[in-house]
């Protein structure tokens, strides 16, 4: 079976509209410390469930692309090479495999109404992509901090916690939403 003609082109479309709100939920943010509270969890899970963990992972990597090349597109408005060696370097890379872990809940329930079975499958890639994330971003963390594990999570992970699982049921009932309607990339 062919895809329709302009099937990758829509494709194309769909990551780089996920990369965009990625930035966007960058700018969104409220900065606590070393590493900010911003809305790039959200858009990270639901990147991969739209996209799948391949394109998913890419939209990201388009993502952090885009920051390095120059665009004001991290938290802060910053950009350059120079943010990914900083102390949120590692959640920006953690992010990547986020959105790949997460792409393998959304592979299922893609062409109906996604059923309890597929949200929940969705739910726990998109928590265990965070918990890569958290590994990512606090070793980051203690490399350039210079400070133990215990100070990492305390400082990187624990405040973040409650309100990223908040964004990821957001972005597993936006996934949801957006499937049960078709409107996914295929």
């Amino acid at each position: 079976m062919h895809d329709a003609p302009l099937a990758g082109l829509h494709r194309l479309v769909w990551t780089a509209l996920m990369a965009a709100l990625i930035a966007v939920g960058a700018m969104v943010m409220l900065p606590v410390g070393p590493v900010p509270v911003t809305l790039q969890t959200l858009f990270v899970a639901l990147a991969g469930l739209v996209l799948g963990p391949a394109r998913g992972a890419g939209a990201m990597l388009l993502y952090v692309l885009a920051g390095v090349m120059g665009l004001p597109v991290f938290s802060g408005g910053k950009a350059g090479f120079a943010h990914l060696l900083g102390p949120t370097g590692g959640y920006l890379f953690g992010f990547a495999c986020m959105a790949c872990i997460a792409g393998f809940g959304g592979l299922h329930g893609r062409d109906a109404r996604p059923g309890l079975s597929h949200v929940a499958l969705a739910l726990c890639c998109c928590l265990a992509g965070l918990a890569v994330a958290y590994l990512a971003g606090a070793a980051r963390l203690m490399q350039v901090l210079d400070i133990d594990v215990a100070r990492a999570v305390a400082v990187g992970v624990l405040p973040f916690l409650p309100g990223d699982v908040v964004k990821v049921v957001l972005a597993v009932a936006a996934w949801r939403f957006l499937a049960a309607r078709r409107l996914l990339p295929r």
